[in-house]
């Protein structure tokens, strides 16, 4: 017994102790590489390997497992302390802060209110439909601010009007047929819902049995109808479950529309701006990637996979009958016509639009317009006016430019004290400063692998690769890039494959785009589990839904992303950026180079 009790404790010792147990153990396990092999090539591969086991498992910051090139590759000596430290602030990190100033704007004077509440009441109160326009909404400022942050602006929205509109079920249409699934007593069981979706040992309601709505007949008799608006213990129950279904779909479809949305534009989530920032630190002459064109690419893939996501998630969660998708509604019922008032009033709380609103409303087009007309590509540019310095101008330019200016601009007029659009400490509350320092990271990494060979050892490794169809080879970078990034957060998921993604397209003589484009996209959807990303994470925070929720409607999610993703590289993405020929900008590999 004392024996088995000491087991226990030491156990729980071992258990509790788990993270410096893996910390340590690491770098013991990998020790072998460098004092045994030796070599430049497998130090760095020390480094590496070390820092993709940190940052999947964050067991230490990931902004600190970023600062080990800084401490690692001095002592192996692949490079010197200063090089390194070059690598840790370049031409992303002043997108970025350019890009933050103007979230920063859009949400401290509530830019983002009145816009995701003007397209949730332009699509209408069916609930398949309020769907989508909460995540239309959503998609739309995740093109334009980092993912967290639109989910942190639409889903207070997404809650105050759920709350409102079981409110105005309470005050007079609780009972009411419902045949489009609005809404209909989900106050009676709200406390009900929650303890079920806390509780994480009971079993899940099986969505199978509310995939079927009955649609009562038109022409039905006054007395059935009294007799069915009369609230019985049936009606509540169902009522319930629906709620609960939609609250599940209406909360899952934020968070999955973030990312989609996310993807769209190069500034729009982090692996797209890594993924250009490597592209310019190891092909300084492509000049193949730019706003506009990288728009054409992904905003179909983000029209495809958002409608495809709505109608999965209405089928799973919600019914199976889509006729709504065809049918002209007439008249609207008592109850539609409370919803929309209740929508309405909620825009009509923000008053007349702002002077500031209006004012950060045109710094954000002038950045799209600036950002899209820089280097179109298929003409010149404004950039072109600069005949001399074209290259120096990029698109942290435009953002610094314009995010400097909201430090300068008044707020108010002169009868009040002067106060700019914006202030630093406002700033510096939404700066993902732990995003900035693990890509600097990354690419440090990256230096260090082209300095001491690890890149092109890893060209030659994969040069059997070659054989296979290109677009095999695409979908295996696709499945391992999007399961990475389940466990892994996304920005060190691209950080650590696109420096082997690389020297693998050079090894078989493939356009790099042709892999690290598909590879990027893949890297954001991280669809299965709440901790994935923290988009997730802020949603499920509200316990309208489980883990296993999630899991079941990500696996399809996943599935359509990908789908979406090699349907476009395979058709427009070739004829855009030339995928199907071999760019001289690209280095050519040569398999017996000694």
């Amino acid at each position: 017994m004392g024996d088995r009790r000491m087991l226990t404790k030491l156990s729980e010792a071992l258990w509790n102790y788990y993270t410096l147990l893996l910390i340590i153990l690491t770098p013991l396990l990998l020790l072998p590489l460098p004092l045994v092999i030796g070599t430049k090539e497998a130090e760095c591969g020390f480094v590496l390997l070390l820092m993709a086991i940190y940052w999947i498992t964050e067991v230490i910051p990931l902004s600190m497992t970023a600062m080990l090139p800084a401490i690692l590759f001095p002592l192996c000596g692949i490079m010197s302390s200063s090089n390194v430290a070059k690598e840790y602030f370049n031409n992303f990190h002043f997108l970025l802060v350019g890009v933050i100033c103007l979230a920063t704007s859009i949400e401290k004077w509530g830019l983002h209110r009145r816009v995701a509440l003007r397209l949730v009441t332009l699509v209408g109160v069916n609930p398949a439909w309020l769907m989508l326009g909460f995540m239309s909404g959503c998609a739309f400022l995740s093109m334009w601010v980092q993912n967290t942050s639109a989910v942190t602006m639409v889903m207070p929205i997404v809650d105050a009007v759920l709350k409102q509109i079981l409110k105005a079920n309470e005050e007079g249409y609780s009972g009411e047929d419902n045949p489009t699934l609005e809404l209909d007593e989900i106050n009676n069981c709200t406390a009900k819902n929650k303890e079920t979706l806390s509780d994480s040992t009971q079993p899940d309601v099986p969505t199978e049995t509310f995939t079927s709505v009955q649609i009562p007949a038109e022409s039905q008799p006054a007395a059935d109808e009294a007799a069915e608006n009369v609230p019985t213990a049936s009606h509540r129950d169902t009522g319930c479950r629906q709620g609960q279904m939609l609250c599940k779909a209406m909360c899952i479809g934020i968070a999955y529309s973030s990312n989609i949305g996310g993807i769209t534009t190069l500034p729009g989530t982090s692996p797209n701006l890594i993924f250009a920032e490597h592209l310019n630190r190891v092909y300084p002459d492509c000049n193949s990637i730019n706003f506009g064109n990288w728009l054409l690419l992904c905003l179909p893939i983000s029209v495809i996979m958002l409608l495809l996501t709505w109608l999965w998630l209405y089928w799973i969660f919600i019914g199976s009958d889509f006729k709504f998708l065809w049918q002209c509604r007439g008249e609207q019922s008592e109850r539609e016509r409370a919803v929309k008032k209740v929508l309405e009033d909620e825009y009509k709380k923000l008053g007349a639009i702002s002077s500031q609103e209006i004012f950060t409303g045109v710094v954000f087009v002038v950045m799209v317009l600036l950002w899209l007309t820089r280097s179109p590509g298929f003409i010149p540019g404004w950039a072109s006016l600069f005949p001399h310095k074209s290259y120096y101008i990029t698109d942290a330019t435009v953002a610094l430019v314009l995010g400097v200016l909201l430090f300068i601009v008044p707020a108010n007029g002169p009868s009040k004290k002067y106060e700019s659009m914006i202030s630093w400490k406002e700033f510096q509350a939404s700066m993902p400063w732990q995003v900035a320092l693990m890509v600097s990271g990354g690419f440090a990494l990256a230096k260090g692998a082209e300095e001491s060979g690890l890149s092109l050892w890893l060209a030659r490794l994969m040069t059997p690769l070659g054989d296979l169809p290109v677009l095999a080879t695409v979908t295996v970078a696709c499945l391992l890039t999007t399961t990475l990034t389940e466990v892994a957060s996304n920005a060190a998921t691209i950080t650590i494959f696109l420096p082997i993604l690389s020297p693998l397209a050079e090894a078989i003589h493939v356009n790099p785009l042709y892999i690290l484009i598909p590879a990027t996209l893949c890297t954001s959807f991280s669809f299965l589990l709440p901790v994935s990303n923290p988009p997730g994470a802020v949603v499920y925070g509200y316990g309208h839904f489980t883990t296993l929720d999630m899991v079941k409607a990500g696996l399809g999610v996943n599935t359509i992303g990908v789908l979406a993703v090699l349907l476009a590289i395979a058709t427009w993405g070739i004829p855009l950026f030339s995928l199907d020929t071999y760019p001289n900008w690209a280095p050519t590999f040569n398999s017996t180079t000694p």
